[in-house]
């Protein structure tokens, strides 16, 4: 983990930041997340970011921590590549790989001429839909860098993990805030209305860093919680 004081000066460079198109976004990120189920910390992940011209490529890194790590030592490595658009990120493919249980992988390709996409999971391929503006697990996060959320009420997409895509809906509440180990930051705070049986997500998105997520609870329906924090914010223009 970084040094303290090099955070606090990149978090003093990225104050106030927000990005009107694909054109200002940042060059490269790198973000690092506590992940703790409870009171336990049990993963750690490590995410970079990099955009190169119309082009973006993003990598996460998650790790097994704690008990967990002796029980399972688990890695899982998430990739998503494709292009920058006046809308923000349009994924063209995306990769979800574990090291151990290898028959949980799952791949995505995007074919938006055609507006189908192939998915690929221990069931095989098969080729579906692509819905317009469809975000793949891992570009959704960054992709609210991109969305106009300014005055915005709620918030719809497609969403994919590489085996099936799904619709989500949001519900946002400006003007909250979030206490991470960083620090404490102004925030839109982005929630879903979950059904019977469903997990309950919520999202804080830090407004003076471009509506980047720092903090993540994922509650399912026994009450059971997951969530994740943000431990480092390295932003380059």
């Amino acid at each position: 983990m970084h040094n303290i004081a090099r955070l606090a000066i990149w978090l003093l460079l990225c104050g106030g930041v927000h990005f009107a198109g694909a054109a200002e976004s940042p060059t490269h990120l790198q973000v690092s997340y506590d992940v703790f189920k409870g009171n336990l910390r049990a993963a750690t992940i490590t995410e970079t970011y990099t955009r190169t011209q119309d082009h973006y490529h993003i990598e996460s890194v998650s790790k097994a921590d704690g008990l967990l790590a002796i029980i399972k030592p688990e890695t899982i490595r998430v990739t998503s590549d494709g292009t920058l658009t006046a809308e923000g990120l349009r994924p063209l493919t995306f990769t979800n790989e574990r090291k151990l249980d290898t028959e949980r992988n799952a791949r995505a390709d995007f074919d938006w001429t055609a507006n189908r996409i192939t998915l690929t999971d221990r069931a095989g391929k098969r080729t579906v839909p692509l819905p317009a503006g469809t975000q793949d697990r891992l570009s959704a996060m960054y992709q609210f860098m991109f969305a106009p959320l300014k005055d915005a009420a709620t918030l719809d997409f497609h969403m994919t993990n590489g085996s099936k895509v799904d619709i989500y809906n949001y519900l946002i509440t400006p003007d909250q805030s979030v206490t991470v180990p960083l620090g404490t930051f102004q925030t839109l705070y982005v929630t879903n209305t979950p059904k019977a049986g469903e997990s309950r997500t919520e999202i804080w998105l830090a407004t003076e860093h471009a509506n980047f997520p720092y903090k993540m609870v994922i509650t399912d329906p026994d009450g059971d919680k997951l969530t994740q924090v943000l431990t480092q914010y390295n932003f380059e223009p």
